[in-house]
């Protein structure tokens, strides 16, 4: 896809692909990065974490060509340029031919951006970065901002899959762990298993007191506990490997569900989101 230029004088929508949902912002405002300075990492970067609103989500799976078009209509009735980041082929595919459709039919240009790992201010320590998924990357690009100086940062991404991630003091990607979310166990017990039912709504609320007195509840335990546990054992893993203090940052849908095992983290729903921002505003700079 081609790559339009991007002006400050854009309206800039961001757009997170993911394996269930399809969230969408408003980049409300932009930073100050010096051009004249190539950007590699968050240590070099002079502006504060851009702020992104007007929130959307759509459903990846089928999501309605009208439910797009009300949400353009209501942040941006003019020109804008739209900042993709997908880890979802298909859905992302259909975002992009929508609007396209929409900057046809509603006679207003609607430029398009899938973003890569080359588009992120972050220097990534792996020997394949364009196979990391750019939710992760996106991530760690903000959270090197967030990250108290001088400290790393441990990222808990809370999606359709778990990630636990880890970025240096000097802003660097490390890597990671990456686990099932919640809905994922679910749906393997229940389709690996002949009588198990798949239980629901567990990414919402913590796990019930055991022991669950239903095969319901006994499987909301299973998972919940099982997820707590999993998450906090990772954390502390990464707290070694990194071998000193560490700010923890999570994020995703279900993080409630993980809160009580992670005491003192910082609480960013929107953390992809901002790293998409940072794309935007690294090539307004150029």
């Amino acid at each position: 896809m081609s790559s339009p230029p991007i002006c400050l004088g854009d309206t800039v929508l961001l757009a997170d692909v993911g394996n269930t949902r399809i969230k969408l912002a408003v980049l409300v405002d932009h930073g100050v990065m010096d051009p004249e300075q190539p950007t590699l990492h968050p240590t070099q970067l002079t502006h504060r974490l851009p702020t992104v609103g007007r929130r959307h989500d759509l459903t990846s799976h089928g999501f309605r060509h009208d439910q797009l078009e009300k949400w353009l209509k209501s942040v941006a009735p003019g020109a804008a340029v739209v900042i993709v980041a997908s880890v979802h082929d298909a859905a992302a595919a259909k975002l992009e031919a929508c609007l396209a459709e929409l900057s046809v039919t509603s006679h207003r240009p609607l430029r398009q951006r899938r973003i890569g790992h080359a588009d992120l201010p972050l220097l990534i320590r792996l020997e394949s970065p364009h196979r990391v998924g750019i939710d992760r990357l996106a991530a760690a690009a903000a959270a090197g901002i967030l990250k108290t100086p001088g400290r790393s940062a441990i990222i808990v991404d809370c999606g359709t899959a778990a990630t636990v991630d880890m970025v240096s003091a000097d802003g660097e990607f490390l890597g990671g762990a990456i686990l099932p979310g919640p809905s994922l166990m679910a749906r393997a017990l229940a389709e690996g298993t002949s009588k198990l039912p798949e239980v629901l709504a567990l990414e919402q609320s913590a796990p019930p007191p055991m022991p669950g007195r239903s095969t319901h509840e006994a499987i909301a335990a299973g998972i919940g506990f099982g997820i707590q546990g999993a998450i906090a054992r990772l954390v502390a893993e990464a707290r070694t490997t990194l071998g000193g203090d560490a700010d923890v940052i999570l994020t995703g849908g279900w993080r409630g569900a993980v809160r009580a095992v992670l005491p003192g983290a910082l609480d960013m729903p929107d953390l992809v989101l901002m790293g998409v921002a940072l794309a935007a505003e690294r090539a307004c700079a150029r």
